[in-house]
């Protein structure tokens, strides 16, 4: 078939499509609404989203010329012919793993997953995260595991959480002699190592979108002895922020903010790990820094192949 009468027909359908989807919002029966009742808890941890959510996007309007269910219709019609494969690999240490989320839903990855499906993005997301990881660690991983080097291959987009048990090595190994200068001594070392991992990344996958994480202070009150010990955190958040930001497609996520909200447990019982109110509001965080990506991938033109 020639690519002017496959036009001619992809034309076609669309606006049969259309005025399809403008005869169904027409002559469709009014739908029946239930009453819905959430828990104290949902309504919490709701709030709790759409203030950050709230915080961090501009909410823009646009001209109305239609009604909004007539839109929607229009939407659903037309989105048989927008793509929506994505694919997402996690990488990184039990923030990515999602320990700590009493309810078992992975973390702020699942967290994810399911914002993805209320908003019919067929996603396919890879998490690799492992509990205790340095950058030493998961960078040996990439390097020797094949399905791992697979999915950073094929990955739109790639999720990095990494970093804080380097910290928890140094705390470990110099507990009674915790200063300022050891963590100095370690900084040029976890810079290096930072660099090795993202050039590894890059190097399966130039062309993939690369998210990293920072870090949160879950120390306060535990660690008082280390008087700066907040000042090391911002210090090594921000060598993670520049040595992700040097590459094109280097992305730095900042979730510190997020902790310091008052009057809400954000931490699961071991203090150290975020719960499941935690893990939210890291998704909702991530989900805003996805989205124009999302967004973009999403009006592409289908392939030849994706048509068919």
């Amino acid at each position: 078939m020639s690519q002017r009468r496959k036009k001619i027909l992809g034309i076609t359908l669309i606006t049969l499509l259309v005025i399809g989807g403008i005869l169904f919002f027409i002559y469709r029966p009014l739908p029946v609404y239930d009453t819905t009742t959430t828990t104290p808890e949902e309504e919490d941890i709701d709030t709790v989203i759409d203030q950050v959510e709230q915080k961090d996007e501009e909410v823009t309007s646009t001209a109305n010329d239609v009604t909004q269910n007539l839109r929607d219709a229009l939407e659903q019609t037309l989105s048989v012919f927008t793509r929506t494969d994505y694919r997402m690999t996690a990488l990184g240490d039990s923030l990515t793993q999602g320990v700590g989320d009493e309810t078992n839903h992975a973390g702020y990855v699942g967290i994810l997953e399911n914002r993805f499906e209320r908003e019919n993005v067929r996603v396919q997301i890879d998490n690799f995260g492992k509990r205790g990881h340095r950058t030493d660690q998961l960078l040996t991983r990439i390097n020797e595991e094949a399905d791992m080097q697979r999915s950073i291959e094929r990955a739109d987009s790639i999720l990095i959480t990494i970093g804080a048990n380097d910290i928890m090595r140094i705390v470990r190994e110099n507990v009674f002699n915790l200063n300022l200068s050891v963590f100095d001594s370690e900084h040029a070392s976890f810079e290096a190592r930072l660099t090795d991992l993202f050039d590894t990344i890059t190097a399966l996958n130039p062309e993939a979108e690369v998210y990293l994480l920072g870090f949160f202070n879950p120390f306060a009150g535990y660690f008082d002895e280390v008087e700066a010990l907040d000042d090391i955190l911002t210090t090594w958040s921000e060598t993670s922020r520049q040595v992700i930001e040097t590459y094109p497609n280097g992305h730095y996520i900042p979730i510190d903010d997020l902790f310091q909200l008052n009057r809400i447990e954000l931490l699961a019982d071991d203090n150290f790990h975020p719960n499941a109110t935690g893990y939210h509001l890291i998704g909702a965080r991530v989900y805003h820094y996805l989205a124009p990506e999302i967004e973009a991938l999403s009006a592409e033109e289908p392939t030849e192949n994706e048509a068919e």
